[in-house]
């Protein structure tokens, strides 16, 4: 069923407004043990012709037809804004964030999940986003393809469930995880730079950055957080920062699991110190550069390093 469900919708755009065709519904265990207790009772009501019994029956069978249409309805004309799943480091937990919008009507115990896991459940008042995050195991390096969405609801009474797919590819790329006692090495002149933290006391403050994954606690401006300020990392100014050049082939111990660890923790420490860095794979040479893209550039080549997937 669902490989005929993506030949009959296809690839999705986004955003997309769920529509009476893409929308199915069947009943659930409970609404078939419903059906089947329906069935006795007009059996039994047309034996003994009970008009009460006969009564009953078509009062609870007009009962289960509202609440199908119900259930129905609790997801027709939902949209479905954006959904994207950020880069992790491999040995955390990753999130599929999938934004839900709610047009006139309200809505409850919307569920949305993906293949193999429990899905969350939201209710969405009339005219208002909502915003769930999907958790999605990143046990290794790589990237992670989420080929579809889930959403369904039961609601209500849990007679019947209605749901759709949403086909949108992701890939969730999970970067190595940063870890290695090396130091940095040193290649080129001196230049001027900022260093997410002091390293002498000749340093100048320059203000107050988002916290970004890697970055070290201590220079996390933890008194600002304690005023229910957002988690920010100090920076401060230096007069000379270093050309960083991080080669695989200079390491020469542990495995290319380990090496690769390495660089990523140089690459994040590098970034979180202002210095401007490169990167030296097989096959694949960054050069020295720096800010979140530069990062997001060499984290990917790290992951996608060995790996037989296209990219």
């Amino acid at each position: 069923m669902a490989g005929w469900i993506r030949r009959r919708q296809g690839e999705d755009r986004l955003p997309v407004t769920l529509a009476r065709r893409r929308l199915y519904i069947l009943p659930t265990r409970t609404g078939a043990a419903f059906a089947a207790l329906l069935l006795l009772m007009l059996i039994a009501g047309l034996n003994y012709a009970n008009s009460v019994a006969l009564f009953l029956t078509f009062l609870l069978g007009a009962f289960a037809l509202v609440v199908m249409q119900q259930c129905h309805r609790n997801l027709l004309g939902l949209t479905v804004v954006s959904v994207s799943a950020p880069a992790v480091f491999a040995g955390t937990a990753g999130a599929v964030q999938v934004v839900l919008a709610s047009s006139a009507t309200q809505r409850w115990r919307v569920e949305a999940g993906l293949d193999a896991a429990a899905p969350l459940v939201a209710d969405l008042p009339a005219h208002a986003r909502v915003r769930l995050e999907l958790p999605l195991p990143a046990a290794r390096r790589g990237v992670v393809r989420i080929g579809r969405v889930r959403l369904s609801t039961a609601h209500p009474f849990g007679l019947f469930r209605a749901w759709t797919w949403v086909h949108t590819p992701l890939e969730m790329w999970v970067y190595p995880h940063p870890r290695g006692p090396l130091p940095m090495p040193l290649q080129g002149g001196r230049r001027r730079g900022r260093h997410a933290q002091p390293e002498s006391g000749a340093d100048e403050w320059s203000g107050l950055r988002p916290f970004r994954d890697g970055d070290s606690p201590r220079s996390v401006d933890w008194k600002a957080y304690a005023r229910e300020a957002p988690l920010l990392v100090k920076e401060y100014s230096l007069e000379a920062s270093e050309l960083r050049l991080f080669e695989f082939a200079q390491l020469r111990h542990g495995d290319a699991e380990a090496r690769l660890s390495q660089l990523a923790r140089w690459v994040v420490d590098a970034e979180a110190q202002g210095e401007r860095y490169g990167l030296v794979l097989p096959g694949v040479q960054l050069q020295p550069d720096r800010g979140p893209e530069h990062r997001h550039r060499c984290l990917i080549a790290l992951a996608s390093y060995g790996l037989d997937h296209g990219h």
